[in-house]
C-alpha cells in the first residue's frame, strides 16, 4: 500500500512479508521522491532488513525500522492477489478484534486492537466511491461489510486514488467513472487501516478507520497508480 499524508513530500508504505504473512510498515516514512525513484507501486516486491522497534504501541504493531530497502520488480497480478488473500478478515469488526463500536468508524483510544491493517474481500456492489463535499481532492468510500455493517464516508488514503481525485477535481462526475469501473470487476480488496490517534472537534478520540488501498481484480485502472 502507498498512502498519503497532509505532508505531500512523504508516503507511508505497507507490505506483506510473504513467508510469515506478517504486515510490515517501514519507518521512517519514505520521501515521495524516493518512492518515485524506486518506481514503487502497489504490487512491488521490496527487499530489506526490518527490525522491530524497542517500543511499539498498539494498534500500530506493524511498525518496523528498515535498512537497505531495494526494489526487486513488480509481482504478477496473480501473485498480488494471492498475497492480499493471506491477510483477509471476514469483516472490519472481526479484523480489529470486535472492538469497533456499532455505528461508528473510530475505535476508542483506551481499547486498541493488536493490529492496524487488515484486508477485506468484497464484491463490487459493496464498495462505492463518493465525493468529499468539503474537499474535492480527498475522496471518500462507503462500504457494506460482510457482517452487514455499513461504514460511510471513510477517508481514502490510497495515494493513487487521491492523485486521481486531484487531477479530476473539476469534473463533477469523476466518481461515476470510478464506480463504473469497479462495478465491472469481479472482486475488490480493500486494505483497511487505522489512523494514528486523533481527537475530532466533537471529542471522538481514538483510531479512525480508513481505506489505505483499494485493489480491483482482474483489471485495474493505470491512472489510479500515479505520483502526480
Amino acid at each position: 500500500d502507498l498512502t498519503r499524508f497532509s505532508n505531500e513530500d512523504i508516503v507511508c508504505i505497507a507490505g506483506i512479508e510473504v513467508k510469515s504473512k506478517q504486515c510490515v510498515r517501514p519507518l521512517p516514512y519514505l520521501e515521495k521522491s524516493k518512492c518515485r525513484k524506486l518506481n514503487l507501486f502497489p504490487g512491488a516486491i521490496l527487499e530489506g532488513k526490518f527490525v522491530k522497534p524497542k517500543v511499539v504501541d498498539k494498534p500500530h504493531t506493524e511498525d518496523m525500522n528498515y535498512e537497505k530497502l531495494s526494489f526487486k520488480g513488480p509481482c504478477t497480478s496473480e501473485e498480488f492477489e494471492n498475497v492480499l488473500k493471506t491477510t483477509i478478515y471476514p469483516s472490519i469488526n472481526k479484523g480489529f478484534e470486535n472492538k469497533v463500536p456499532a455505528g461508528t468508524k473510530v475505535i476508542p483510544h483506551g481499547n486498541p486492537p493488536s493490529r492496524s491493517i487488515i484486508t477485506l474481500e468484497l464484491k463490487p456492489n459493496q464498495v462505492e466511491i463518493v465525493k468529499n463535499a468539503f474537499d474535492p481532492k480527498s475522496p471518500r468510500v462507503n462500504i457494506m461489510d460482510n457482517d452487514g455493517r455499513t461504514y460511510t464516508y471513510l477517508s481514502v488514503t490510497d495515494l493513487g486514488f487521491y492523485n486521481f481525485a486531484v487531477s479530476k477535481q473539476k469534473d463533477p462526475h469523476y466518481t461515476d467513472e470510478l464506480n463504473e469501473f469497479i462495478k465491472g470487476q469481479k472482486m475488490v480488496y480493500v486494505r483497511i487501516g487505522l489512523s494514528r490517534r486523533y481527537k475530532s472537534p466533537d471529542d471522538r478520540d481514538g483510531y479512525w478507520i480508513q481505506a489505505n488501498g483499494i485493489y480491483t481484480f482482474p483489471e485495474f485502472k493505470t491512472n489510479l497508480r500515479t505520483y502526480e
